[in-house]
């Protein structure tokens, strides 16, 4: 069986997307202590980086599997942008703050620990009891 993809690039496009396509400025939290980037290191705060990702404040955007990659200005000096997917923490729109955080991992959330076995009913002797149903609100 073939191992599944990173969910994060998939996610990162679709959530660009939709805030694009709802009139909104699409931001996105880096990591700036990941090797393998190449980002503008004065505008580092607490160790992470907001990048405006719209199409006006970028040029040639790539949003790939591995990578992000654009042109912006940067205090009015052009610079070339690269940011392993794997740094990008999160995604959402500046007006209204809405959008997802990434994991650290992309293997998703543990997988849920199996219910305790539930407790043998007592024998009474008095036979099977019937299910209760009841409305759950």
């Amino acid at each position: 069986m073939l191992k599944a993809p990173p969910k994060r690039p998939y996610l990162l496009r679709a959530m660009h997307q939709w805030i694009t396509d709802s009139g909104h400025t699409p931001h996105v939290i880096v990591d700036a202590g990941r090797a393998g980037q190449d980002i503008p290191h004065a505008y580092v705060q607490d160790g992470k980086l907001v990048l405006n990702l719209s199409y006006s404040a970028t040029q040639r955007l790539k949003i790939d599997n591995d990578v992000v990659e654009f042109d912006a200005r940067f205090a009015g000096v052009i610079h070339h942008v690269r940011i392993p997917v794997g740094a990008v923490m999160g995604v959402y729109a500046r007006e209204t703050g809405e959008g997802m955080m990434f994991p650290d991992q992309d293997t998703g959330p543990a997988p849920p620990e199996p219910p305790a076995p539930a407790p043998a009913p007592a024998d009474d002797g008095g036979g099977a009891k019937r299910p209760q149903l009841r409305v759950v609100k």
